[in-house]
């Protein structure tokens, strides 16, 4: 998420209330998780086992909860709860508006787009030209769609996160200041789900088509041409290159990579980073042709064992 307008090290800090490491004119440009950061943003973090990693990201600024030796051209923000605090920041910046209107004044649609009824378009939205919304969806705030989109009915663009701390009076949200962004010509089918990102966006890739029942966690990238049949549950961070196929009810864990052109069979459980060009099956999925292979040998077994009692 990038800042409107001009903001410093300082500014920042008194919005928080905390300290602060650096000059306080030390340019700020926005607020990112760290696998998506650029130089400018803010990144948090709250345990020591991650600290370096934060402190070597991209990220400008980091929003840490004990002062350590902070590298050159970067500045620190000391903060009690940096979990809390970075929550505070996208309340800030990017503060809930409320439902108001069915369609918010805010929102831009493109010539050409039906809008069913019983959708709501929410604060900030862009819609191109030529898409058909059907009834009963709902396209959240900040949230974009490209030219000649169709989205089916009940489905929700922009749904909050699943993101959590836990603490010991229960789970604090971290709060979801992200968009979700579907490219020209995405089709998505009835009552799906696509999370907008923490901060950054969940992208649809342009010609994409999404069945129904179809789950897109926070932040995740699906290329160009992809096509995701019913039921399947893709989690956050992940990244889907072009012209993959993911069919019925195939379930991948977060952040992994599916490479170009793969295949991944029905109900195959995705736990590991896949090349593509392949074809997979199973849980764990593995290349179809292997895990045949061995679904082969295992139905051997009973005729094997009854060989051996009769030896």
């Amino acid at each position: 998420m990038k800042f409107p307008g001009n903001h410093t090290l300082g500014d920042i800090a008194g919005i928080l209330g905390c300290r602060f490491v650096g000059p306080a004119d030390f340019p700020v440009g926005g607020m990112n998780e760290i696998h998506v950061v650029e130089p400018g943003d803010i990144v948090f973090v709250d345990h020591p086992k991650y600290y370096d990693k934060a402190l070597q990201s991209a990220a400008t600024v980091i929003l840490i909860n004990k002062e350590v030796d902070c590298p050159e051209g970067k500045a620190l923000l000391i903060s009690e709860d940096p979990f809390r605090d970075f929550n505070k920041l996208t309340r800030h910046f990017r503060p809930f508006e409320g439902f108001g209107q069915s369609i918010a004044e805010t929102a831009e649609i493109g010539k050409g787009t039906a809008i069913g009824p019983n959708v709501r378009i929410g604060a900030h939205v862009r819609i191109g030209k030529d898409c058909v919304i059907h009834p009963n969806a709902t396209i959240g705030d900040h949230c974009i769609l490209g030219d000649r989109v169709i989205v089916q009915s009940g489905t929700v663009v922009g749904s909050d996160a699943f993101y959590y701390k836990k603490r010991p009076e229960g789970f604090d949200r971290l709060l979801s200041g992200g968009r979700a962004v579907l490219e020209d010509d995405v089709e998505l089918g009835a009552l799906c789900t696509i999370d907008r990102g923490v901060t950054g966006d969940t992208r649809v890739g342009a010609g994409s088509k999404l069945d129904n029942q179809v789950h897109v966690g926070h932040d995740t990238v699906i290329g160009k041409r992809c096509l995701i049949a019913s039921q399947t549950g893709i989690a956050g961070c992940v990244v889907i290159e072009d012209e993959v196929t993911l069919w019925g009810q195939v379930g991948v864990i977060s952040a992994i990579t599916i490479g170009k052109g793969a295949v991944i069979l029905a109900q195959a459980g995705v736990s590991k980073s896949l090349a593509g060009g392949k074809t997979y099956f199973g849980s764990p999925a593995e290349e179809s042709r292997e895990r045949m292979k061995q679904l082969a040998a295992l139905r051997q077994i009973p005729a094997l064992a009854a060989q051996l009692k009769k030896q």
